[in-house]
């Protein structure tokens, strides 16, 4: 048998002595829940980037991401989930934002001190990100996010850009960093998970509202 053949037999063995590790039923249960990214009302909390009147008809969308984010704040309100919102440089009409938490910024990400010094009295885990741009501060806010050990879920029509290819590749970008890329119903009803929900009919009558309303991101393949 030549040198190579011995040593390549040799390195079979030793791969096939490698002892399998495995994991207690509990750490696999804990890995399969975070991998598929389920959401649920007591880990959650609903984070509203930037949404800016002077903003409004310059965005890709911009109708149908401000009936979104009023969606949103609306499912929260119902399933008493907690929302925190930034302004940037203050445009935001303050007066909408009268019973939520606001937090003024300079930085493109929301995760300004004060901001996380607020999130980590929540002890919340996973947090629902819309607003604007996606390509700047929703994208650093979730890569913000992520780098801290959070699950993040980016409402897919809840965000954009002024620019339809900046959010198309803002979502990837978030996507391959580890983020859930969502929908506000599938966020809504997965945060209920029965029709047995005490606020199931609250959120379904929202629901019905919404739908109503014109959403421009289902025609997007016609344009």
């Amino acid at each position: 048998m030549s040198a190579d053949a011995k040593r390549r037999r040799t390195c079979n063995k030793e791969v096939g002595s490698i002892p399998v590790v495995q994991m207690s039923s509990t750490t696999a249960i804990t890995a399969a829940k975070r991998a598929v990214g389920k959401l649920k009302p007591e880990n959650t909390a609903f984070l509203l980037c930037d949404i800016q009147e002077r903003f409004r008809p310059l965005i890709y969308r911009g109708e149908t991401i401000v009936r979104t984010a009023q969606y949103m704040t609306s499912v929260a309100k119902a399933l008493e989930i907690p929302v925190v919102a930034s302004q940037q440089y203050c445009f935001a009409d303050v007066n909408d934002l009268k019973t939520t938490p606001t937090f003024e910024k300079k930085l493109f990400s929301m995760c300004v001190e004060d901001l996380n010094e607020h999130l980590k009295g929540l002890k919340r885990s996973s947090f629902v990100l819309f607003g604007i741009e996606a390509h700047v501060c929703v994208q650093q806010t979730a890569l913000d996010l992520l780098e801290q050990g959070h699950d993040v879920h980016i409402i897919a029509d809840g965000v954009s850009s002024q620019q339809s290819y900046d959010r198309e590749i803002a979502l990837q970008r978030m996507s391959q960093a580890g983020a859930w890329l969502t929908t506000a119903q599938s966020a809504a009803f997965m945060l209920m998970q029965s029709a047995d929900h005490p606020n199931f009919k609250a959120v379904s009558k929202l629901t019905v509202e919404h739908m109503k309303l014109p959403n421009e991101f289902n025609h997007a393949e016609k344009d």
